[in-house]
Order: C-alpha cells, then structure tokens, then sequence
C-alpha cells in the first residue's frame, strides 16, 4: 500500500539527505515536490495545504537549517505531521458499557459493509472472546440477507434469522432483544447501501440509529475511491454522525489519498483496515506505524505481531535448531514458504521492512512475487519424501517428473534446487561465520538490504539467486 505516493517522497529525501545543508529555497523546493507527490496521491487539496503549511512552518527554522543532518530533521518532520494527519495514535472500537454493544456499519453499495462486517465478528470472537450477532437490515439487495448468513456460518457467530417482510428498523430492534435475550456481548448490522448518496438512503439510516442508539457508527469505504472518499466521509458523518472508519481493500490502494484525507475531513479515528479477501485479514489502524512504512521505515512492530500471530512457535524453533547444526532440506525450504504465505505472502513481508525499496525494484525486475512462492511449493509437493530429505538425488529423470506434475517447467526445478545450493552453501559458512544471529545479518545484507534485517521463520536466504 501507499507504493506511489511511499517512492515519490522517499526520492524527494534522498535528495534532501544528500546535502551537507540546506537553505530556506531547498525546503521550498522540497515542499513542492511532496505537495505534488500528495496531491497525485489523491490527498484533498485542503489536507494537503494544511499539511504542507504545517511542515514548512516547522521545517523552514534556523534549529533545522543548522542542525548537523537538516535532511533527516525535515524527513522527522514530515513524519510527525503525517503521524498527525492520520490520526496521532490507534484508537480501538468503543465495546465499553453494558451488553449488547450495537455497531451500525454504513456505506455506499460495494465498498465492502457485509465482507467487513463478518470480519469484525471474526476479529472480536477469536481476539476478544465476544459473543456476536450478526443481523442484515439490506432489504433491497436480493438475497443480501442469506449472503450475511453465510459469512456468519463459516465466521462461526450468530446470524439473525431472516423475517420476510420486516423492513430495517423492525430488524435491528428484533437483533437487539434478541442479543438481550441470548447473552450476546455485540450486534453488528449490516445496513443497505445505494450506488450513490441519496436522501432515502439517509432517512433510513437516520431511523435505525435513533431506534438503537449504537455504540459505534463505522463508516465502511474502499480506499481505491480517492477524492470521492472524502465527500462520502463528510456526507454521511454530517447526516448520521459516524464514529470511526474502515478502509476497505488497502492492500491494493498505492495512493493512499483516502487514508490520509479521511480522518482530517471528519476528525473520526480511522479504526481498522481491510489488507485482502480472506476473513483474517483486518487489521488495526496505528497511524504512526503506517506513517514509517509511508516514509519507507518499514514497520518492524506490524511484523513481530503478524509473526507471532501466524508462525507455530515449535515449528520455527525447531527449524532455527537445525539451521543452527548446520542442517537444511527441502522440508525445511517448504516450511518457511508455506510461512511467508500465511503471514500474507512477500509483499506484505517486504512492505514491513525498513529500507526495501531498491530491494522491491530488484524482485519486480527478476519476476519474483507471490505466484513464484506458489511455483517453488507445487514443485517441492511433486517431490517424494524421500526425495526431499535427499536432493542430490535428484537428476534429469527425477527432475523431469517433477516439473510435469507440478505444471512447470525443469528449468523452474534447477531455479529452485541452485537456491536451495545457495542456502546449503550459507548453512555451513554459519558454524564458522559465529552462528544463527551472523547468518541473519548476511541475510540481512542480500538485495541492497543495508542490514535491515530479516523476519523471523520467513523470507528464505538465496530468493534472489538466479
């Protein structure tokens, strides 16, 4: 996310960077090129005033312009200012009070209200043990209702069972006395949406809030709608006054202008982000984490939590042992890309670490991403066991009943086994190069890394051997 907008700022600095000092004309200069880079970005053109006033204020004194390393005081600056704009720090929905809490999910048709809604459900029944009902008030989208129902049954949470005819206020008045009734700690509703703002939509939304008295009105928005993010934002907040906001489909927004207006247009949190399909993937907004991976500083914390969260510890401890011995097979290679894959496949991986730019341009360049992880473990899969514990016995033969039963090609198969060569070589430089912990810092050092570091149990050394 923010790959655009992340790429023209991290230019602009290194330009900054790579001056001993800087005059009041270089900060201009430079403010210039991030308004620029902003308004590209699809910031509004407000935000972006607001914000480039702010930094030049801050950046343009004689405490900066002497400082010993002005490039990196503005770089702070920004930072700041950007940390600010997006909100100062995270801000956890509201489930304070007495059960049931009421979240009111509101938004345009298509930005995602229903998928999001089941992912809160999933989100507050596996992190924070809730009981949660989950009640569709969307009478005008055929079969909208028994889709809700769906994703509750594979959530595992409570559906509201449909009533034909009840239309929305008699529905979320129904999930209310029925959460009261059966002890559940949150009802989520999932209300209509309309493929544009209209009054109706309004008047609706209006009557269900004042019926229910919700302790969360969420604003769901796909962050790929830009500017019109940003109308939408003030339109229903200055009708039905929202709480919070949830982006939608961030892990393929590259601009970011909707992230980054949002919250200053409304002055509401932006409280979770959606980062894929699947039902796991939504995350909590930290604005200053998305600010540093904004900047190109990565975001090692993101990263720690999310290895922590998909990695078995056992598994990785056990690998780390015998990487530590100096032992490394194939079962070993296909545990850490089934890894990478679960903590959301490289680029969610790369997009955490600090300093990977030049990295990210070498991979794009060598074809390397998601679809050749899924390659590397068909082939590994089409191999025997005993073929995976022994891979010098894989020869022309061997290799050739692989590449056809994995769908690829035998030069696909040396690729990966000329890696696996790589990481056998690295594994025995470890016991004299001083162990595990050197190693790392090798791995670190591949693809003009600069040290930053690699992530536990996950990106395999030799990626980018070819």
């Amino acid at each position: 996310m923010f790959d655009n907008l992340s790429n023209r700022l991290g230019n602009v600095f290194e330009k900054l960077k790579r001056r001993g000092s800087l005059s009041a004309k270089d900060v201009e200069e430079a403010m210039r090129d991030i308004r620029v880079a902003l308004l590209e970005a699809d910031v509004a053109l407000p935000v972006v005033k607001d914000f480039i006033e702010g930094v030049k204020e801050r950046a343009v004194g004689e405490v900066v312009l002497k400082s010993i390393t002005p490039g990196q005081m503005v770089v702070k600056i920004v930072n700041d200012r950007l940390v600010e704009l997006l909100g100062g720090e995270a801000v956890d929905l509201n489930l304070a009070g007495s059960p049931p809490q009421v979240l009111l999910m509101v938004g345009l048709q298509g930005s995602g209200k229903t998928t999001t809604s089941a992912k809160i459900a999933h989100r507050l029944k596996t992190k924070e043990r809730r009981k949660v009902l989950l009640a569709s008030l969307d009478v005008q989208r055929p079969a909208a209702q028994q889709q809700l129902q769906v994703l509750a049954d594979q959530t595992g949470v409570a559906g509201l069972p449909v009533v034909l005819g009840q239309q929305p206020v008699e529905i979320a008045t129904r999930a209310k006395e029925t959460a009261a009734r059966e002890g559940i700690d949150v009802v989520i509703l999932d209300t209509a949406g309309r493929l544009h703002i209209d009054d109706a939509l309004m008047v609706e939304l209006e009557a269900v809030r004042d019926k229910v008295n919700p302790h969360e009105t969420l604003l769901v928005a796909d962050s790929l709608t830009g500017q019109d993010a940003v109308h939408l934002a003030k339109s229903f907040h200055e009708r039905i006054g929202i709480s919070g906001i949830v982006l939608t489909r961030m892990d393929g927004d590259a601009r970011g202008g909707a992230a980054l207006s949002m919250r200053a247009v409304t002055g509401q949190p932006i409280k979770l982000v959606g980062m894929g399909e699947k039902i796991d993937e939504l995350e909590a907004f930290h604005p200053e984490r998305v600010a540093s991976r904004i900047l190109g500083m990565g975001d090692v914390v993101s990263l720690v939590e999310k290895v922590a969260e998909t990695v078995d510890q056992d598994e990785a401890e056990a690998l780390a042992a015998r990487m530590q011995k100096g032992k490394f097979d194939l079962d070993d290679l296909a545990t850490q890309l089934r890894q990478m894959t679960k903590m959301g496949g490289m680029n969610s991986i790369l997009g955490m670490l600090p300093g990977i730019g030049k990295m990210q341009k070498q991979m794009a360049e060598a074809k390397i991403d998601d679809k050749m992880i899924g390659r590397q473990l068909a082939i590994l899969s089409s191999m025997t066991p005993k073929e995976r514990k022994n891979p010098q016995i894989l020869h022309a033969s061997r290799k050739k009943r692989i590449a056809a039963g994995s769908g690829t090609q035998v030069q696909d198969v040396n690729k990966l086994m000329k890696q696996y060569q790589q990481m056998q070589t690295m594994m025995k430089r470890m016991k004299k190069a001083g162990g595990m912990k050197n190693l790392m810092g090798r791995m670190g050092g591949m693809g003009g890394m600069g040290g930053g570091g690699m992530p536990p149990g996950g990106l395999p050394p030799g990626m980018l051997g070819r």
